[in-house]
């Protein structure tokens, strides 16, 4: 019986800060344990996305007033956390064809030293999350910010009044962001103490006040500018009576400094899945924004604020190229916000986009970080119409085959200059090669392919006047990389490769391949000077693929797997 597809609603968040996820058998409840009811829920609900959360353990000094009373000490369920990602999987192995399913973890600062190493350890434990957000709950004299009004009265004796209270807290946020940015995305609810304490008149007044309160938190906006972190647009306040965090004021500092934001609506129970969506988008829309962050595999996604006022098959486009390019840079560095250049119907985006520039006609989003960049576009690239020279091969569709090509033009030492490969829908796929080096020599390696090819190959020759084949069709394709001319339609798994540009440096790759029963099923070759690029769409075993690339050798200045979430396989 077929699905009934549900309409999205109007208004909705890919959250971050989400559905935080129950903590099994400890004493004290802490969010939802109910995870298939309330994914079920989402999928009633016609929501595209879920999106999990779990606190990280905390150390024992580290307690609520409750726990205190229940003598609980191993804090909100170390058993569930350890379970957590397991968890997730079942999750996405039951509901992944209905549902996109995004999990991550809520840092807790616990302080530095002990509370540094703690929260290192927290963060292996939970590897494939798709994003961390620090959060800071607890004074370092141990007692919350959000327990009660008797903890924070309290802490604010302890502290000698408001200001100091608030001032101790903006500086374990500076703390916090400072030590930990290299390990989370989002800072978390920054101002929290306003659940039981009134926000100072100066934090309010940041544009305009110097008391030290203000000084110190532009200071802390400056900082998660500085270190590219989104800043977390919590809802939970709007249930508990103290509003959104954080407060407008904050948010329009934000902005001011391009700091993105995530949205989510921290929930708790099952009654508030989705609750305050369109208050939130508001609320951000009214801060200046236009566009918020979600998070996969850690990598940033750019959504629009309202579904209906942007382009969202644009905004895939824009977030498949940035998933791209941050694949070829270390964690550290993808953190880094890349520029933008827009072309065609992408230049919409231009006034949303700080210091973006624009490509005029060109039906395009270019995106750069330092000296690396990639091209894409939803649009197939049309050839040049030109006939030329060049081997043409038309062959099965299998592990090897185009290695035995590339293996006898190196053993005749001719270099492959550009290549196009497309795999057919019949168990075959053509190439064309252009190649450069003695013509004798040329014939001689399509001679031997003929006759040891087996009947691997279809049709194989040298022409003088061939063709180019049409690009193989796809939903979006890779246009250039490093301004380097690479058309090609893009596949869920791909290896990019920079490489000395001589003749047999390919084949090393092609055969590693090969060897391991990883089919090539698109090839595109460009070269820059001594550099020669490949970009490839592969079929395989997708560890077995991160593997190889890491042995092929010093001729091989870049080798980057790319197994892309916004793909259709």
């Amino acid at each position: 019986m077929p699905q009934i597809k549900i309409e999205t609603p109007e208004y909705f968040i890919w959250e971050t800060h989400g559905i935080h996820t129950g903590t099994g058998n400890d004493h004290v409840k802490h969010g939802v344990d109910e995870l298939e009811k309330i994914t079920e829920l989402a999928i009633a609900k016609g929501h595209p996305n879920i999106a999990f959360i779990i606190h990280t353990p905390r150390l024992t000094r580290y307690r609520y007033a409750a726990e205190k009373r229940l003598g609980v000490k191993f804090i909100r369920g170390d058993n569930a956390y350890f379970n957590y990602p397991n968890q997730i999987e079942k999750l996405k192995s039951k509901y992944g064809n209905q549902i996109t399913i995004r999990f991550g973890i809520e840092l807790e600062w616990l302080g530095p030293n002990l509370g540094m190493q703690w929260n290192r350890s927290k963060i292996f434990q939970a590897q494939d999350a798709d994003f961390v957000i620090g959060s800071l709950h607890f004074s370092r004299e141990g007692i919350p910010y959000d327990g009660s009004a008797e903890e924070t009265e309290e802490l604010m004796k302890l502290r000698g009044g408001l200001n100091n209270y608030w001032l101790g807290y903006i500086e374990e946020m500076i703390e916090m962001v400072d030590s930990t940015w290299e390990m989370i995305q989002v800072v978390g609810h920054i101002d929290l103490p306003k659940l039981f304490a009134p926000i100072p008149q100066p934090l309010l007044e940041l544009d305009t006040s110097d008391h030290i309160l203000a000084r110190r938190m532009r200071f802390l906006l400056e900082m998660i500018s500085e270190y590219n972190l989104a800043l977390d647009v919590n809802l939970a306040g709007i249930n508990k009576g103290c509003g959104i965090y954080p407060d407008l004021s904050i948010l329009k500092r934000a902005k001011q400094l391009d700091i993105p934001i995530s949205i989510g609506t921290d929930t708790h129970t099952l009654q508030n899945l989705g609750n305050h969506h369109e208050t939130g988008i508001m609320y951000a829309h009214d801060a200046g924004y236009k566009h918020y962050l979600s998070f996969s595999k850690c990598i940033p996604e750019k959504r629009p604020l309202r579904n209906q006022a942007y382009k969202l098959e644009e905004y895939k486009v824009m977030n498949l190229g940035i998933e791209l390019l941050n694949l070829r840079f270390e964690d550290r560095k993808q953190r880094r916000i890349p520029k933008f250049s827009f072309g065609g119907t992408f230049r919409t985006f231009l006034e949303h986009h700080k210091n973006s520039t624009s490509l005029g006609d060109f039906e395009a989003i270019r995106i750069r970080k330092g000296n690396k960049s990639i091209t894409i576009s939803n649009t197939l690239p049309i050839n040049d119409k030109e006939k030329k020279k060049g081997l043409f091969s038309h062959h099965k569709d299998e592990p090897g085959v185009l290695s035995m090509i590339f293996n006898a033009l190196a053993s005749e030492e001719i270099n492959v200059e550009t290549a196009y490969l497309n795999a057919n829908e019949d168990g075959t796929a053509t190439a064309f090669l252009t190649l450069s080096g003695d013509e004798n020599s040329i014939h001689e390696a399509v001679e031997f392919v003929k006759g040891t090819g087996g009947d691997s190959f279809i049709e194989i020759r040298i022409g003088d006047n061939l063709e180019l084949p049409e690009l193989r069709k796809g939903n979006n394709y890779v246009l250039e990389v490093d301004g380097v001319n690479l058309p090609i339609a893009i596949s869920k798994q791909m290896i990019l490769s920079i490489h000395n540009n001589t003749s047999g440096i390919l084949l090393i790759l092609l055969s590693a391949l090969a060897s391991q029963n990883i089919n090539v099923i698109d090839l595109k070759l460009g070269q820059r000077g001594q550099k020669g690029y490949a970009i490839l769409g592969i079929e395989g075993d997708s560890q077995m693929a991160k593997t190889i690339l890491k042995k092929l050798g010093p001729q091989f200045f870049e080798t980057t797997h790319l197994s892309l979430n916004g793909v259709e396989s």
